[in-house]
């Protein structure tokens, strides 16, 4: 029962006055999510994408109100679904 979560790079990349980090997260069979670390200080948007060989019976969603003081995003997903994340904020 282990949700982990990713960064695919030490660095954001930045766009002006934001940044946007990225990476994947990972949940074994029985668990339906867990926390995201952005990296960001305050996570203002995050696009999750869930991954793997069939569509999913659910879309992943964020259980956060944002703006987001703070780097840990909690996320909601179907039981072991996998996928990808993208964080907006600064």
């Amino acid at each position: 029962m282990t949700f982990t979560s990713t960064l695919s790079t030490d660095v954001p990349i930045v766009f002006g006055n934001k940044k946007m980090t990225m990476g994947k997260y990972v949940n074994t069979a029985a668990t339906t999510g867990g926390n995201i670390d952005t990296g960001l200080r305050v996570c203002e948007r995050i696009l999750l994408q869930s991954t793997g060989t069939t569509a999913p019976a659910e879309a992943p969603s964020v259980n956060e109100t944002l703006p987001l003081s703070g780097a840990a995003v909690t996320i909601v997903t179907g039981i072991g679904r996998d996928g990808d994340w993208v964080a907006f904020g600064y």
